[in-house]
């Protein structure tokens, strides 16, 4: 058995800390504000998730710290809320597993200045938290990391639970790929308050060829090898994508949360910036997103 902890209480992170406890590990899941359980509910069942419950980084028990793996699951823009934790959680031989969105995973935790390895991911995870611990599993359930010795090393952890991790030698160009989708469905879904049912709108189509258009120039000039059906097939899939759905973002946004925007069409703007490529309709769809986000943060 190994001492495993997820940082942030979300969908993802509740999700994850199922995981590794059907994993058969001691799982301590770090928490803002402190519930009794934590339920995974996959369709077929509603069951409690064993995992310890802790609220502050004083309180994590002596047998929990260092951890071996540690999960930081807070949304991007809320990485700041995981450091305490970690400076308590994380030892030199300790994975740090980002299972967030966006393409610079590692830089966000580079000034922390950690001793463990930090591991980049790409989660495709469809859950949802619908109440304090109370997790709803729709579908999907693939984790995706670099093709090195910590990537498998990760994938160990996950081995006997319904989480499927794949190991991919072409880790940059599959984090720009799944950026790709994310510049489109949660921009246009937030700024618009549609569903998904706007993409059925030709104009709306229009938009999205040429937010791709920019932010796959973008990913080639970053080194990721996309090619040159990407976008097409993105579009596809969210005109055809259920019509009632929304994004994340929109979500966010009905909720009064903090936006992501910054991590994922602000990484487009600003991979444009480091490799001199034009980005003026994602700069314009940055700026109206900056202009709706009820909590302004910083730049990365």
């Amino acid at each position: 058995m190994m001492k495993a902890a997820v940082i942030g209480a979300g969908a993802i992170g509740g999700y994850f800390a199922a995981m590794l406890a059907d994993a058969g590990h001691d799982v301590t899941l770090c928490v803002r504000t402190p519930f009794e359980t934590l339920t995974l509910d996959d369709g077929d069942e509603t069951r409690e998730v064993g995992a310890a419950i802790v609220a502050e980084p004083r309180d994590l028990p002596a047998h929990a710290r260092p951890a071996d793996l540690v999960v930081v699951a807070t949304k991007a823009q809320d990485t700041a809320s995981a450091r305490p934790w970690l400076e308590v959680l994380v030892g030199p031989q300790t994975l740090v597993l980002v299972a967030q969105n966006g393409v610079d995973h590692a830089e966000r935790l580079a000034g922390f200045a950690l001793a463990g390895t930090i591991i980049p991911s790409i989660v495709y995870v469809a859950a949802e938290r619908v109440g304090p611990g109370r997790i709803v599993h729709h579908y999907s359930s693939r984790l995706i990391v670099p093709d090195d010795a910590a990537g498998r090393q990760v994938a160990r952890f996950f081995e006997d639970s319904a989480l499927a991790v794949e190991i991919e030698p072409e880790f940059l160009t599959a984090a720009w790929r799944k950026l790709l989708a994310n510049v489109v469905a949660n921009p246009v879904t937030a700024l618009t308050l549609r569903r998904m049912d706007v993409f059925r709108d030709e104009a709306v189509q229009e938009l999205g060829r040429g937010l791709l258009a920019e932010a796959i120039a973008a990913g080639r000039a970053s080194g990721a090898k996309l090619g040159d059906d990407e976008a097409g097939l993105i579009l596809k899939i969210s005109a055809g994508a259920n019509p009632g759905s929304g994004s994340s973002m929109l979500y966010d946004r009905l909720s009064g949360r903090p936006l992501e925007h910054e991590y994922l069409t602000g990484a487009v703007v600003r991979a444009g910036e480091r490799h001199g490529v034009p980005t003026p309709l994602n700069r314009a769809i940055l700026a109206l997103l900056g202009a709706v986000d009820p909590s302004p943060i910083e730049r990365p």
